[in-house]
Protein backbone atom coordinates (compact mmCIF):
# COMPACT_ATOMS: atom_id res chain seq x y z
CA UNK A 1 0.00 0.00 0.00
CA UNK A 2 1.42 3.24 -1.02
CA UNK A 3 1.12 5.79 1.20
CA UNK A 4 -0.11 9.79 0.21
CA UNK A 5 -0.02 12.58 1.98
CA UNK A 6 -3.78 12.83 2.58
CA UNK A 7 -3.33 9.73 4.88
CA UNK A 8 -1.11 10.28 7.32
CA UNK A 9 -2.44 11.74 10.46
CA UNK A 10 -0.63 12.99 14.24
CA UNK A 11 -0.59 10.30 17.01
CA UNK A 12 -3.38 8.68 17.76
CA UNK A 13 -4.99 8.10 14.28
CA UNK A 14 -2.22 5.92 12.82
CA UNK A 15 -2.19 4.53 9.72
CA UNK A 16 -1.84 0.63 8.71
CA UNK A 17 0.02 -0.56 6.01
CA UNK A 18 1.26 -3.65 4.34
CA UNK A 19 2.63 -5.96 7.55
CA UNK A 20 3.78 -9.52 6.67
CA UNK A 21 3.40 -9.66 3.70
CA UNK A 22 4.12 -12.92 1.50
CA UNK A 23 8.04 -13.66 1.57
CA UNK A 24 9.74 -12.44 -1.98
CA UNK A 25 11.01 -15.03 -4.32
CA UNK A 26 14.49 -16.26 -3.93
CA UNK A 27 17.17 -14.34 -6.20
CA UNK A 28 19.75 -16.68 -7.40
CA UNK A 29 23.64 -15.52 -5.34
CA UNK A 30 25.09 -12.78 -7.50
CA UNK A 31 29.11 -12.06 -8.03
CA UNK A 32 31.19 -10.55 -5.54
CA UNK A 33 30.72 -6.83 -5.21
CA UNK A 34 32.72 -4.15 -6.86
CA UNK A 35 35.14 -2.31 -4.48
CA UNK A 36 33.68 0.42 -2.62
CA UNK A 37 32.79 3.75 -4.67
CA UNK A 38 34.45 7.24 -3.41
CA UNK A 39 32.29 8.32 -0.77
CA UNK A 40 30.23 11.12 -0.98
CA UNK A 41 27.48 13.18 1.16
CA UNK A 42 26.11 9.43 2.46
CA UNK A 43 22.87 10.23 1.09
CA UNK A 44 23.24 7.82 -2.11
CA UNK A 45 21.12 7.24 -4.65
CA UNK A 46 20.27 3.53 -3.88
CA UNK A 47 19.34 2.43 -7.40
CA UNK A 48 18.50 -1.33 -6.46
CA UNK A 49 15.51 -3.66 -7.72
CA UNK A 50 14.20 -4.42 -3.72
CA UNK A 51 14.31 -8.31 -4.20
CA UNK A 52 16.98 -8.42 -1.72
CA UNK A 53 18.86 -11.54 -2.63
CA UNK A 54 19.18 -13.37 0.67
CA UNK A 55 19.56 -17.27 -0.77
CA UNK A 56 23.00 -18.09 -0.48
CA UNK A 57 25.66 -16.36 1.21
CA UNK A 58 28.86 -14.49 -0.70
CA UNK A 59 31.92 -14.58 1.03
CA UNK A 60 33.93 -11.64 1.18
CA UNK A 61 37.02 -12.79 3.47
CA UNK A 62 38.24 -15.22 5.77
CA UNK A 63 41.26 -15.17 7.56
CA UNK A 64 43.20 -17.85 9.80
CA UNK A 65 42.65 -18.84 12.49
CA UNK A 66 43.45 -17.43 16.49
CA UNK A 67 47.02 -17.90 15.83
CA UNK A 68 47.23 -14.78 13.36
CA UNK A 69 46.50 -12.38 16.20
CA UNK A 70 45.37 -8.39 15.44
CA UNK A 71 47.39 -6.97 12.12
CA UNK A 72 49.14 -4.22 12.89
CA UNK A 73 46.95 -0.84 12.53
CA UNK A 74 47.63 1.67 9.50
CA UNK A 75 49.36 4.67 10.01
CA UNK A 76 45.64 6.86 9.99
CA UNK A 77 44.44 4.22 12.53
CA UNK A 78 47.63 4.59 14.78
CA UNK A 79 46.28 8.80 15.07
CA UNK A 80 43.00 7.73 16.52
CA UNK A 81 43.14 9.38 20.38
CA UNK A 82 41.30 7.96 22.93
CA UNK A 83 41.28 8.78 26.31
CA UNK A 84 43.85 6.89 28.57
CA UNK A 85 43.32 2.79 29.15
CA UNK A 86 41.42 2.48 25.96
CA UNK A 87 42.54 0.60 22.60
CA UNK A 88 41.11 0.82 18.93
CA UNK A 89 41.83 -2.81 17.12
CA UNK A 90 40.27 -3.31 13.67
CA UNK A 91 36.92 -5.78 13.73
CA UNK A 92 36.77 -5.58 9.96
CA UNK A 93 38.21 -4.45 6.72
CA UNK A 94 36.69 -5.31 4.32
CA UNK A 95 32.91 -3.81 4.74
CA UNK A 96 32.73 -1.31 1.69
CA UNK A 97 30.40 1.44 2.53
CA UNK A 98 29.61 0.22 6.05
CA UNK A 99 26.77 1.94 8.13
CA UNK A 100 24.38 0.88 10.87
CA UNK A 101 25.48 -2.03 13.34
CA UNK A 102 23.46 -4.70 14.29
CA UNK A 103 24.86 -6.91 17.04
CA UNK A 104 23.52 -10.39 17.47
CA UNK A 105 24.67 -13.81 19.23
CA UNK A 106 27.51 -15.93 18.28
CA UNK A 107 29.53 -13.92 17.74
CA UNK A 108 27.78 -11.94 14.47
CA UNK A 109 27.91 -8.60 13.48
CA UNK A 110 25.55 -7.41 10.79
CA UNK A 111 25.99 -3.94 9.00
CA UNK A 112 23.93 -2.34 6.53
CA UNK A 113 25.74 -0.75 3.65
CA UNK A 114 23.80 1.41 1.28
CA UNK A 115 26.60 1.56 -1.30
CA UNK A 116 26.66 -1.54 -1.95
CA UNK A 117 23.07 -2.54 -2.06
CA UNK A 118 23.87 -5.18 0.19
CA UNK A 119 24.04 -6.63 4.34
CA UNK A 120 27.03 -8.32 5.49
CA UNK A 121 27.27 -10.75 8.42
CA UNK A 122 30.87 -10.32 10.08
CA UNK A 123 31.61 -13.37 12.21
CA UNK A 124 33.77 -13.68 15.17
CA UNK A 125 33.24 -17.17 15.79
CA UNK A 126 36.53 -17.24 18.14
CA UNK A 127 36.17 -14.49 20.05
CA UNK A 128 38.93 -12.63 19.57
CA UNK A 129 37.42 -9.46 18.45
CA UNK A 130 38.72 -9.64 14.92
CA UNK A 131 36.24 -11.09 12.47
CA UNK A 132 37.47 -13.88 10.72
CA UNK A 133 34.52 -14.36 8.20
CA UNK A 134 32.73 -11.93 6.05
CA UNK A 135 29.70 -13.19 4.26
CA UNK A 136 27.10 -10.79 1.86
CA UNK A 137 23.75 -12.16 3.60
CA UNK A 138 21.38 -9.99 1.33
CA UNK A 139 21.94 -8.01 -1.73
CA UNK A 140 20.70 -6.03 -4.56
CA UNK A 141 18.47 -4.10 -2.28
CA UNK A 142 17.43 -0.19 -2.55
CA UNK A 143 20.42 1.35 0.32
CA UNK A 144 19.69 -0.93 2.99
CA UNK A 145 21.38 1.63 5.37
CA UNK A 146 19.44 0.34 8.27
CA UNK A 147 19.79 -3.05 10.44
CA UNK A 148 18.30 -4.09 13.24
CA UNK A 149 18.15 -7.48 15.42
CA UNK A 150 16.11 -8.98 17.51
CA UNK A 151 14.71 -12.66 18.66
CA UNK A 152 17.07 -14.23 16.09
CA UNK A 153 15.57 -12.19 13.17
CA UNK A 154 17.73 -9.56 10.93
CA UNK A 155 15.76 -6.44 9.97
CA UNK A 156 16.72 -4.30 7.15
CA UNK A 157 15.53 -0.77 6.00
CA UNK A 158 15.28 -0.30 2.47
CA UNK A 159 14.13 3.94 1.62
CA UNK A 160 10.50 2.18 1.03
CA UNK A 161 10.27 -0.77 3.31
CA UNK A 162 11.29 -2.64 5.89
CA UNK A 163 12.13 -6.39 5.46
CA UNK A 164 13.00 -9.29 8.13
CA UNK A 165 15.27 -12.16 7.75
CA UNK A 166 13.98 -15.05 10.58
CA UNK A 167 16.31 -17.25 11.86
CA UNK A 168 18.86 -15.41 10.59
CA UNK A 169 22.22 -17.15 12.55
CA UNK A 170 20.91 -20.64 11.43
CA UNK A 171 21.24 -19.66 8.20
CA UNK A 172 24.24 -17.49 7.53
CA UNK A 173 25.15 -19.08 4.49
CA UNK A 174 22.21 -20.14 2.80
CA UNK A 175 19.77 -17.26 3.96
CA UNK A 176 16.17 -17.63 3.92
CA UNK A 177 14.01 -15.27 1.50
CA UNK A 178 12.83 -12.26 3.49
CA UNK A 179 9.68 -11.06 4.22
CA UNK A 180 8.39 -7.24 4.03
CA UNK A 181 6.82 -6.05 7.22
CA UNK A 182 6.57 -2.90 6.27
CA UNK A 183 5.93 -1.53 3.22
CA UNK A 184 4.89 2.45 1.48
CA UNK A 185 7.95 4.37 2.83
CA UNK A 186 8.82 7.81 0.58
CA UNK A 187 10.51 6.85 -2.37
CA UNK A 188 12.66 9.54 -2.12
CA UNK A 189 16.55 9.08 -2.36
CA UNK A 190 17.45 12.63 -1.00
CA UNK A 191 17.77 12.06 3.35
CA UNK A 192 16.47 8.31 2.28
CA UNK A 193 18.52 6.38 4.07
CA UNK A 194 16.40 4.80 7.31
CA UNK A 195 17.91 3.58 10.81
CA UNK A 196 16.70 1.24 12.64
CA UNK A 197 15.73 1.07 16.43
CA UNK A 198 13.99 -1.42 18.43
CA UNK A 199 12.80 0.00 22.43
CA UNK A 200 12.76 -1.99 25.36
CA UNK A 201 8.87 -2.94 24.48
CA UNK A 202 10.14 -4.53 21.43
CA UNK A 203 8.46 -1.75 18.81
CA UNK A 204 10.08 -1.04 15.59
CA UNK A 205 11.51 2.53 15.05
CA UNK A 206 12.18 4.47 12.23
CA UNK A 207 13.26 7.79 10.96
CA UNK A 208 11.91 9.60 7.54
CA UNK A 209 14.14 12.73 6.54
CA UNK A 210 12.86 15.71 4.37
CA UNK A 211 13.48 15.29 0.81
CA UNK A 212 15.67 18.69 0.55
CA UNK A 213 17.77 21.16 2.32
CA UNK A 214 14.49 22.77 4.02
CA UNK A 215 11.25 22.76 3.10
CA UNK A 216 7.75 21.95 4.54
CA UNK A 217 6.37 18.42 2.98
CA UNK A 218 4.54 17.60 5.32
CA UNK A 219 4.31 14.01 7.19
CA UNK A 220 5.30 11.81 6.82
CA UNK A 221 8.58 14.24 5.74
CA UNK A 222 10.16 15.44 8.90
CA UNK A 223 9.27 12.59 11.60
CA UNK A 224 10.24 9.51 13.45
CA UNK A 225 8.44 6.85 12.95
CA UNK A 226 7.13 4.07 15.66
CA UNK A 227 5.76 1.01 13.64
CA UNK A 228 3.45 -1.33 15.85
CA UNK A 229 1.28 -4.17 15.01
CA UNK A 230 -0.45 -3.14 11.96
CA UNK A 231 -0.24 0.63 12.16
CA UNK A 232 2.58 3.24 11.57
CA UNK A 233 2.20 6.25 14.25
CA UNK A 234 4.01 9.48 14.24
CA UNK A 235 5.77 9.64 17.41
CA UNK A 236 8.11 12.75 16.72
CA UNK A 237 7.84 15.53 14.13
CA UNK A 238 9.93 18.65 13.10
CA UNK A 239 12.96 16.30 12.60
CA UNK A 240 14.73 17.36 9.63
CA UNK A 241 16.98 14.04 9.13
CA UNK A 242 17.53 11.64 11.92
CA UNK A 243 19.84 8.81 10.67
CA UNK A 244 20.29 7.72 14.23
CA UNK A 245 17.86 6.43 17.22
CA UNK A 246 18.35 4.62 20.72
CA UNK A 247 16.99 4.33 23.46
CA UNK A 248 17.88 4.96 27.36
CA UNK A 249 18.16 1.78 29.08
CA UNK A 250 16.98 3.60 32.41
CA UNK A 251 14.22 5.71 31.58
CA UNK A 252 13.01 4.17 28.26
CA UNK A 253 13.27 7.69 26.64
CA UNK A 254 14.03 7.80 22.94
CA UNK A 255 17.10 10.21 22.14
CA UNK A 256 17.74 11.19 18.74
CA UNK A 257 20.61 13.06 16.27
CA UNK A 258 19.24 15.49 13.93
CA UNK A 259 21.38 16.77 11.15
CA UNK A 260 21.44 21.23 11.12
CA UNK A 261 20.10 22.43 7.26
CA UNK A 262 23.05 23.67 4.91
CA UNK A 263 23.52 27.13 3.63
CA UNK A 264 23.48 29.63 6.68
CA UNK A 265 27.29 29.87 7.06
CA UNK A 266 30.11 27.60 8.70
CA UNK A 267 28.69 28.28 12.64
CA UNK A 268 24.87 28.08 11.65
CA UNK A 269 23.08 26.12 13.06
CA UNK A 270 23.50 23.97 15.18
CA UNK A 271 22.79 19.59 14.89
CA UNK A 272 21.68 18.36 17.59
CA UNK A 273 20.47 15.50 20.04
CA UNK A 274 17.16 15.23 20.90
CA UNK A 275 15.06 13.49 23.61
CA UNK A 276 11.41 12.52 23.19
CA UNK A 277 10.14 11.28 27.06
CA UNK A 278 6.61 11.26 25.31
CA UNK A 279 5.42 10.70 21.59
CA UNK A 280 3.68 13.97 19.93
CA UNK A 281 6.53 16.38 20.44
CA UNK A 282 7.52 18.97 17.54
CA UNK A 283 11.36 19.58 17.45
CA UNK A 284 11.15 22.46 15.15
CA UNK A 285 11.74 22.12 11.58
CA UNK A 286 11.99 23.83 9.26
CA UNK A 287 10.56 26.84 11.75
CA UNK A 288 13.42 26.99 13.80
CA UNK A 289 16.64 25.29 14.10
CA UNK A 290 18.80 24.29 16.87
CA UNK A 291 17.62 26.03 19.96
CA UNK A 292 16.65 29.27 18.85
CA UNK A 293 17.70 29.62 15.00
CA UNK A 294 14.69 30.87 13.31
CA UNK A 295 14.27 29.58 9.57
CA UNK A 296 15.08 32.92 7.20
CA UNK A 297 11.90 31.56 5.17
CA UNK A 298 9.79 29.07 7.17
CA UNK A 299 10.74 31.15 10.77
CA UNK A 300 10.09 34.71 9.46
CA UNK A 301 8.55 36.67 11.54
CA UNK A 302 7.62 33.25 14.33
CA UNK A 303 8.27 35.32 17.53
CA UNK A 304 6.75 32.27 20.31
CA UNK A 305 8.89 28.98 20.06
CA UNK A 306 7.14 27.59 23.21
CA UNK A 307 5.17 25.08 20.78
CA UNK A 308 8.25 23.63 19.89
CA UNK A 309 11.03 21.22 21.91
CA UNK A 310 14.63 22.19 21.63
CA UNK A 311 16.99 19.75 21.42
CA UNK A 312 18.86 18.67 24.62
CA UNK A 313 22.16 19.83 23.64
CA UNK A 314 23.32 21.54 20.57
CA UNK A 315 26.19 19.26 18.95
CA UNK A 316 27.25 21.95 16.22
CA UNK A 317 27.13 23.42 13.09
CA UNK A 318 27.66 20.73 10.05
CA UNK A 319 29.11 17.69 12.08
CA UNK A 320 26.55 15.29 10.86
CA UNK A 321 25.60 13.15 14.06
CA UNK A 322 24.84 9.81 13.10
CA UNK A 323 24.43 6.53 14.97
CA UNK A 324 24.15 6.47 18.82
CA UNK A 325 24.60 4.18 21.61
CA UNK A 326 23.74 4.18 25.19
CA UNK A 327 26.41 2.45 26.95
CA UNK A 328 25.53 -0.87 28.72
CA UNK A 329 28.50 -3.32 28.67
CA UNK A 330 30.75 -4.25 31.30
CA UNK A 331 33.73 -4.00 29.93
CA UNK A 332 34.43 -0.44 30.29
CA UNK A 333 35.14 1.59 33.67
CA UNK A 334 31.66 1.76 35.80
CA UNK A 335 31.45 5.40 35.03
CA UNK A 336 30.74 4.76 31.91
CA UNK A 337 27.61 3.03 32.19
CA UNK A 338 24.31 4.70 30.93
CA UNK A 339 26.74 7.41 29.14
CA UNK A 340 25.55 7.75 25.25
CA UNK A 341 28.03 7.77 22.59
CA UNK A 342 27.70 9.56 19.22
CA UNK A 343 29.31 8.95 15.91
CA UNK A 344 29.92 12.13 14.14
CA UNK A 345 29.84 11.85 10.61
CA UNK A 346 31.59 15.00 10.06
CA UNK A 347 30.84 17.77 7.22
CA UNK A 348 30.76 17.86 3.89
CA UNK A 349 30.66 21.66 2.83
CA UNK A 350 32.05 24.07 5.49
CA UNK A 351 35.46 26.03 4.81
CA UNK A 352 37.01 24.04 7.49
CA UNK A 353 35.81 20.66 8.24
CA UNK A 354 34.42 19.39 11.69
CA UNK A 355 33.23 16.54 12.91
CA UNK A 356 34.82 12.98 11.55
CA UNK A 357 35.16 11.87 15.69
CA UNK A 358 33.09 10.03 18.25
CA UNK A 359 31.80 11.94 21.44
CA UNK A 360 30.30 10.95 24.73
CA UNK A 361 27.61 12.65 26.29
CA UNK A 362 27.35 12.74 30.38
CA UNK A 363 24.43 12.60 31.82
CA UNK A 364 23.09 13.83 35.61
CA UNK A 365 21.53 11.57 38.03
CA UNK A 366 18.05 12.65 36.66
CA UNK A 367 19.33 11.58 33.51
CA UNK A 368 19.61 15.00 31.28
CA UNK A 369 22.51 15.37 29.37
CA UNK A 370 24.61 17.80 30.64
CA UNK A 371 27.33 17.88 28.28
CA UNK A 372 29.62 16.17 26.13
CA UNK A 373 33.60 15.45 25.09
CA UNK A 374 35.30 13.57 22.39
CA UNK A 375 36.10 9.99 22.97
CA UNK A 376 37.25 8.77 20.07
CA UNK A 377 39.00 11.45 17.42
CA UNK A 378 42.07 11.60 14.27
CA UNK A 379 40.35 10.45 11.26
CA UNK A 380 40.53 14.22 10.44
CA UNK A 381 43.89 15.32 10.12
CA UNK A 382 44.11 18.97 8.91
CA UNK A 383 41.66 19.40 6.16
CA UNK A 384 42.15 15.62 5.18
CA UNK A 385 39.87 12.82 6.52
CA UNK A 386 40.85 9.45 7.00
CA UNK A 387 37.81 7.81 8.46
CA UNK A 388 33.67 8.94 8.59
CA UNK A 389 32.34 7.24 11.52
CA UNK A 390 28.56 6.40 10.93
CA UNK A 391 27.10 4.09 13.90
CA UNK A 392 28.08 2.84 17.22
CA UNK A 393 27.00 -0.01 19.27
CA UNK A 394 27.85 -1.99 22.08
CA UNK A 395 29.34 -5.68 21.52
CA UNK A 396 28.03 -8.57 23.57
CA UNK A 397 31.77 -9.00 25.29
CA UNK A 398 30.89 -4.86 26.25
CA UNK A 399 33.55 -3.38 23.83
CA UNK A 400 32.49 -0.56 21.73
CA UNK A 401 32.10 -1.32 17.88
CA UNK A 402 32.30 1.69 15.36
CA UNK A 403 31.37 2.00 11.62
CA UNK A 404 33.21 3.62 9.10
CA UNK A 405 31.75 3.85 5.52
CA UNK A 406 34.69 5.63 3.94
CA UNK A 407 37.56 3.23 4.97
CA UNK A 408 35.12 0.36 4.73
CA UNK A 409 35.65 -0.80 8.25
CA UNK A 410 34.27 -1.08 11.28
CA UNK A 411 36.37 -0.96 14.48
CA UNK A 412 36.58 -1.85 17.90
CA UNK A 413 37.12 -0.01 20.97
CA UNK A 414 37.99 -1.69 24.32
CA UNK A 415 39.34 -0.47 27.74
CA UNK A 416 42.43 -2.17 28.12
CA UNK A 417 44.63 -0.60 30.56
CA UNK A 418 48.61 -0.87 30.50
CA UNK A 419 49.53 -2.64 34.09
CA UNK A 420 50.91 -0.50 36.84
CA UNK A 421 54.19 -0.72 38.25
CA UNK A 422 54.03 -4.39 40.28
CA UNK A 423 52.72 -5.54 37.22
CA UNK A 424 48.52 -4.99 38.39
CA UNK A 425 45.81 -3.11 36.33
CA UNK A 426 45.95 0.46 36.48
CA UNK A 427 43.03 1.95 38.21
CA UNK A 428 39.85 2.86 35.81
CA UNK A 429 40.30 6.54 35.64
CA UNK A 430 37.95 8.82 37.74
CA UNK A 431 35.46 10.23 35.35
CA UNK A 432 32.90 12.24 35.94
CA UNK A 433 29.52 14.28 34.07
CA UNK A 434 31.02 17.51 31.72
CA UNK A 435 29.85 20.88 32.46
CA UNK A 436 29.56 22.44 29.41
CA UNK A 437 27.20 21.86 26.63
CA UNK A 438 29.84 20.98 24.31
CA UNK A 439 32.51 21.53 22.10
Amino acid sequence: MAIGDDRWRTLGLSLALTLLAPALPAVPPPDPPSPSPSPGTGQGTGQGTGQGAGQGAVPVAARPGPSAGQPALTPALQAIRLPPGYRLSLFSDQVPGARELAVAERGVVFVGSARQRSVYALVDGDGDGRAERVLIVARDLEAPNGVAYRAGSLYVAEVDRVLRYDQILDHLEAPPPPRTIFHGLPKDTHHGYRYLAFSPKGELFTAVGAPCNVCDRGAPYGTVLRLKDSEAEIYAEGVRNSVGLAFDPMSQDLWFTDNGRDHLGDDLPSCELNHAPKPGLHFGFPFVHGRDTLDPQYGKGLKDLRRFTPPALELGAHVAPLGLAFYTGEQFPPAMKGQLFIAEHGSWNRSRKVGYRVVVVRFDAARQAVGFEPFAEGWLQGEEATGRPVDVKVAVDGTLLVSDDEAGAVYRIAYAPAPAPGGTPASPPETSPANTPGQ
